[in-house]
């Protein structure tokens, strides 16, 4: 085989082992979207109509169509990697149908020589009018050769016709595979229109009352204000306490350290990091995208930052965390090691826990109960409380957020793509 059939059987090999690859993940992908798709579903089945509210309803429809629009983008490079894949294979079957056809004409040419030279005789005569026994003795060889060669191109025509058969099945597969990812994704795109009719005539409906879904807009945000007051209270305590102990240590290893100095410690707006707290907050920061999620399962409903509403949009809903969405019951996990710094009641019914790790702060608010206690050491997944189960909307939501020091950060960009 030429030189240049060598390196493109190795390209394809290796376009067909990485296109490989990358369907596995897409598929894994497209599984876990499924998966979020279905808690949705269920979240939306479990709640009592008259109980739920219009806007409650409109948030969790918004993600299920985001959901639905990612798990069509999932199917179509499936699709596309497929089509790339077969299209690779079709040209190493028609090579092999070149390859094969110029074996079976130089095999036919083969075998029409010796039909016409066949007999016995001739070939003794062939070697017997050899001038001398050197002559006689590689015209002997090359009757062997000759021999062993039609074996050999026969050999050949038989593992190319083999290849030639396994690629077609291989092609055949590939075509089946595509028409099904392409009527799944007709399937979902049909779902994902009677989704988006569904959450037009939801907006329509929540436009006739603009007032009092306005006004329920701003109660909550109202509430959530509170909580970040609250919440800034505990973490600018956390501050002093940790810079007076860091002041005081400081002074004992140190005694020159001046009453300036020590002054500047405690009164610094951020945490002075000891060597050791400095060791906790590094190994937070080192894991930015790997924590693991603050619930086994759930999806994001509401984001961080600041987002106008999608049907009121001269409102302005603002989130210094984030919410997950996920099943009764549930429990709210530490997503790091660190130190249970306070436990707040924020209503009768409503909990909150925040961990300390370094300068670095987690919270997580809307629990039930509570299963830690202000000063224990908690381990990564570590189980906080049960997550609170609202009675008026029959939804289970964590408010979950992050800080280093008093400000603020994006909790989703720290946790691991779910």
């Amino acid at each position: 085989m030429p030189k240049y059939l060598f390196i493109l059987a190795f390209i394809l090999c290796s376009v067909s082992s990485l296109a490989q690859t990358a369907q596995e993940k897409l598929e894994q992908r497209k599984a876990q979207i499924q998966k979020e798709i279905r808690a949705q579903e269920a979240l939306l089945q479990s709640q009592d109509k008259k109980q739920k509210s219009l806007l409650v309803e409109i948030v969790q429809q918004r993600e299920k169509i985001r959901l639905r629009e990612s798990l069509i983008r999932t199917t179509e490079k499936q699709a596309k990697i497929l089509k790339d894949e077969m299209y690779l294979n079709q040209l190493e079957i028609n090579q092999l149908n070149r390859e094969l056809k110029e074996l079976k004409e130089d095999y036919a040419a083969m075998i029409l020589k010796s039909y016409k030279s066949r007999s016995e005789q001739s070939r003794v005569m062939f070697l017997l009018s050899s001038e001398n026994f050197l002559q006689a003795y590689k015209r002997a060889q090359y009757m062997k050769q000759y021999a062993s060669y039609r074996k050999t191109q026969g050999e050949e025509i038989k593992e190319k016709t083999d290849q030639l058969v396994v690629l077609n099945n291989k092609l055949d597969l590939q075509k089946a595979e595509k028409q099904k990812l392409l009527q799944e994704q007709e399937q979902e795109r049909l779902v994902l229109q009677k989704e988006k009719e569904e959450q037009e005539k939801m907006s329509a409906a929540i436009q006739k009352d603009k007032k009092k879904i306005a006004q329920q807009i701003k109660n909550k945000q109202k509430e959530a204000k509170e909580i970040d007051r609250k919440i800034d209270k505990l973490i600018k305590e956390a501050i002093a306490e940790a810079n007076r102990k860091a002041a005081a240590a400081n002074k004992k290893a140190n005694p020159k350290t001046t009453a300036a100095q020590t002054r500047a410690t405690q009164n610094s707006s951020k945490i002075v990091l000891t060597p050791e707290a400095k060791i906790i907050s590094d190994n937070f920061k080192s894991n930015k995208g790997r924590l693991p999620w603050p619930t086994a399962t759930g999806t994001i409903t509401q984001r961080y930052g600041d987002q106008p509403h999608p049907d009121l949009p001269y409102l302005s809903v603002h989130s210094n965390g984030i919410e997950i969405t996920t099943n009764q019951g549930s429990q709210a996990r530490a997503v790091f090691d660190g130190e249970v710094y306070s436990i707040l009641y924020v209503s009768p019914v409503q909990k909150a826990v925040m961990i300390q790790h370094g300068d670095f702060f987690t919270m997580y608010h809307n629990l039930s109960n509570v299963t830690v206690v202000k000063g224990e050491k908690v381990s990564r997944k570590q189980n906080l409380g049960t997550i609170r189960t609202s009675s008026e909307t029959g939804r289970t939501i964590l408010k979950f957020m992050i800080t280093q020091n008093v400000t603020y950060i994006n909790p989703q960009s720290w946790l691991t793509p779910n």
